[in-house]
């Protein structure tokens, strides 16, 4: 892997910050559900906090890095087919359908 990546600690209070958002979708929309009765004793998976090892934030900042080295090399030649030298948000959305399915 390269140097030049994102920084795990980001990468990690991003993934923690997902994973906050959807635990308390989840809540509420049990709550809007029929209560059902008490799992017993302990914490359930529903429950438990989300996490990711060292590696797999490794793995997921290449992914990421990878993933965003490709967009803007095609929204580059893009760009460069239209005569342009500036990339644009209209590039990225020309490219982005077919980026998506690549990965």
């Amino acid at each position: 892997m390269e140097e030049n990546t994102f920084d795990p600690d980001l990468i990690r209070a991003i993934f923690n910050l997902v994973w906050k958002k959807r635990a308390a979708e989840r809540e509420k929309n049990e709550r809007t559900e029929t209560v059902e009765a008490e799992m017993g004793v302990g914490t359930s998976k529903k429950n438990r906090l989300t996490s990711a090892n060292a590696n797999a934030l490794k793995l997921s900042c290449e992914l990421l890095r990878l993933f965003v080295t490709e967009a803007i090399q095609r929204a580059a030649t893009i760009a460069e087919a239209e005569g342009s030298n500036k990339i644009e948000a209209t590039h990225l959305e020309r490219i982005l359908p077919q980026l998506l399915l690549d990965f």
